[in-house]
């Protein structure tokens, strides 16, 4: 068996920590410029229950992840019965993480607005108040200007019987839910069943929809 001297071993320990090095560099610069890799951007709807809107969101491609909570009010981490029984101000609302090389900010709000009743007021389907009307809440100006086109080619197009009377506000401190509402759908998916067909929400967006010719 031929014996390395020292300096050999040296030598090739060396070379090998180069190569090493070499290939580690190479392997996060492929991460970075993987086509693979997610240009994240977020946004946040309220379509009254969140478990709902939550199970929409999570069926449209490009969609990356969805947070269940309550924003637009004044009280700081508020809690589900403040929301639920109290003035807090606070819709409860989806915190909606995508892709945005696989899905615009303009189809978000397109799909949004195809999956509520837009011209409710009082809240959405079943579930009537304060913390269950529906709001697009816009981040920039440029968000701004996108939810009110959106409604604009819906009031033009006759679709509803009825204008759109959805809010478009300004986003605010977004407050996560408890643990216990975040994929509600999927940890209970017999209630979730149940609630949603006993609240008539599918049966209501395809009724007043019906009129539309696009797909949706």
């Amino acid at each position: 068996m031929r014996i390395r001297s020292p300096q050999s071993v040296a030598v090739l320990a060396g070379i090998a920590a180069t190569a090493l090095a070499f290939i580690s560099s190479a392997g996060a610069q492929d991460q970075v410029s993987s086509p693979d890799a997610k240009r994240l951007s977020s946004a946040v709807f309220a379509g009254g229950c969140f478990w709902c809107v939550e199970s929409d969101f999570d069926k449209l491609d490009g969609v990356v992840s969805t947070t269940s909570g309550y924003t637009g009010g004044t009280v700081d981490r508020p809690t589900y019965e403040q929301v639920s029984h109290e003035k807090t101000g606070h819709y409860e609302a989806v915190k909606v993480t995508y892709d945005s090389d696989k899905v615009s900010y303009g189809d978000l709000v397109d799909y949004f607005f195809h999956h509520i009743d837009p011209t409710d007021a009082a809240g959405q389907f079943c579930d009537k108040g304060e913390s269950y009307r529906s709001a697009v809440f816009v981040a920039n100006d440029e968000q701004r200007e996108v939810a009110e086109t959106e409604v604009g080619m819906i009031n033009e197009s006759g679709v509803l019987d009825a204008p759109v009377v959805t809010k478009i506000v300004d986003a605010s401190t977004f407050w996560p839910a408890e643990t216990y509402h975040q994929d509600y759908y999927k940890k209970n998916p017999l209630k979730y069943r149940y609630y949603r067909t006993a609240c008539g929400r599918d049966a209501r967006v395809k009724k007043i929809w019906a009129g539309e010719s696009t797909g949706h």
